[in-house]
This record gives C-alpha cells, sequence and structure tokens, in this order.
C-alpha cells in the first residue's frame, strides 16, 4: 500500500512590488515590469502525529528537496500544517523497526538542505522538538514565531541528539548547546534567537510577513550569486558532517535499541 502524503510540495510565486530602478523611477515598479520571483513551498503535513519524522516523511522530504533544486525556483520554505511544527522521531515507528534506517534518512535530509543549491527558509509557527530542530537548524534562514517552545528532549528519554547535532552545533553557542542538550528543558523563540539557532522571533500575526520579507531579500540576488555564496558558507559544516555522519548514525541507532531508551520511549508514548 502505497504512503500517505505526508509532505506537500507547491511552487508559489513572489510578487516583487517594491523593487528600485523599474521604469517609473527608483522604488517605483509595475506588475509588468517586475518578475514575480518563484519559490517552492515545502509543507511537512502530518499534523495528527505533529509532524513526526517517519520514515515516510522524511523520504518524501527527500524527494522534495531534490525536486526544489533541479526546479526553476529562485528559494524554498520549509514550513508545516498543524499546531506543532514538528515533534522529532516518530517513536512508535522506532520502537516497532529501530532506528537505523530513519536515522540514515534523517541525515540525507539534513544534508540535501545544507547543500542545496538554493536558499532554504524555515517558517517555524508552532513547538519543535528533537529532532525537528536539526531541520530547523539546517536551513540557511529561521524565521519563528516568538510564542512557541524548543526543546530537546534526547537526554530524558535515555538518547542523545546525535545526528542533529552535526547540523545545531555550527548554529548554537556552545554554552547554549550544553545547556539545552543536557537539560532537554524547553527554551522560548527568543532564546533560540539570541543562541543563534534561529534568525528571527516574530509575533505570530508577522510571520508570513517576515519570511516574505526575507523572499524579497533573497529575490534581489542572482541564482549564481546565492549558489557560490550558500556553498562558501555551508563548506565547512559539510566538511565536519560527512566526517562523522556514520558514527553519528550508528549511535543514535544504538541508543535508540537500549533498553532503557525503548522503556522511556513506551512511558512517554502511554501518557
Amino acid at each position: 500500500m502505497p504512503s500517505q502524503n505526508q509532505v506537500v510540495y507547491e511552487v508559489v510565486e513572489l510578487d516583487r512590488p517594491d523593487v528600485p530602478g523599474g521604469p517609473e523611477g527608483p522604488g517605483k515598479s509595475t506588475a509588468s515590469s517586475v518578475p514575480s520571483v518563484p519559490y517552492a513551498r515545502i509543507t511537512l503535513d502530518a499534523p495528527e502525529r505533529r509532524n513526526a519524522l517517519s520514515a515516510a516523511l522524511l523520504d518524501q522530504l527527500l524527494a522534495a528537496l531534490d525536486r526544489a533544486a533541479t526546479d526553476d525556483v529562485h528559494a524554498v520554505v520549509l514550513g508545516a500544517s498543524g499546531t506543532a511544527f514538528c515533534s522529532g522521531a516518530d517513536l512508535t515507528e522506532a520502537l516497532r523497526d529501530g532506528m537505523a534506517d530513519s536515522a540514515r534518512r534523517l541525515a540525507a535530509v539534513l544534508r540535501a538542505i545544507l547543500a542545496l543549491p538554493k536558499p532554504v527558509v524555515a517558517r517555524v509557527h508552532g513547538p519543535v522538538r528533537a529532532g525537528g530542530i536539526g531541520l530547523v537548524a539546517a536551513c540557511d534562514i529561521a524565521i519563528s514565531a516568538d510564542h512557541i517552545t524548543y526543546a530537546f528532549t534526547e537526554a530524558r528519554l535515555a538518547l542523545a541528539p546525535a545526528v542533529i547535532s552535526l547540523a545545531v552545533l555550527p548554529r548554537m553557542t556552545p554554552r547554549a548547546a550544553s545547556r539545552t542538550f543536557l537539560t532537554g528543558a524547553p527554551f522560548s523563540a527568543g532564546e533560540a534567537a539570541a543562541w543563534g539557532l534561529v534568525t528571527q522571533a516574530v509575533p505570530p500575526g508577522d510571520l508570513d510577513r517576515a519570511v516574505d520579507t526575507a523572499l524579497t531579500e533573497l529575490a534581489a540576488g542572482d541564482p549564481q550569486g546565492l549558489r557560490a555564496t550558500k556553498e562558501l558558507l555551508n563548506a565547512d559544516v559539510l566538511a565536519r558532517f560527512d566526517t562523522r555522519v556514520d558514527d553519528a548514525v550508528t549511535g543514535s541507532a544504538e541508543l535508540f535499541g537500549s533498553e532503557r531508551a525503548r522503556a522511556a520511549m513506551e512511558r512517554l508514548l502511554r501518557r
């Protein structure tokens, strides 16, 4: 039986009404003189599971990222439906199937975001936990609603944020990473911004406006320049990623398969 669609891919046109230098003078333009700019909108769409990172969702997300890499789009927006952005690993699936394959899938998704030849903007509207934070960290720009919380819950479940650390640690300050990784305590979007995990935290009503502003600013960049600049920005991150990913995937799978972690996940799922 085919997997239910858990990721939605759309190409959307971004209007640029205020591009300077149009035929009517600086700061003015007409719809006919300024072309719209296409961008890809990728939406995690498993709201009944709080967009948990199941094998099917990860496979579909990777396929969407691969499509965006070759489609005629200027940038990518990664968002989610429902009340949560992403709750992290699909624990029911992890207990049933183990985590070896899904850890490898998650690593492939994170690397695809980091290496995508186009900027990726995270639109974070709801709470984010564990593996979902890796998706946010891998994006080039992350705009978060300021009322939501984040948490690395892994240590509380006898786990570690092994795979996502490859994307998270280059973003966060070391002290913030130590505190949040070890305690598993929730932290605010404002703290996430102060610690480098997200670019900006804005009121929920301003979230779409802030994302559109980021897209408009990116639209001023030439695709070749954006691609080369992103390669420059992420070269060291990807080199470290490729050196450590196998150990991270193996370590994650071993922890998920341990008796202590399985017992902790079962307790959480019984709540």
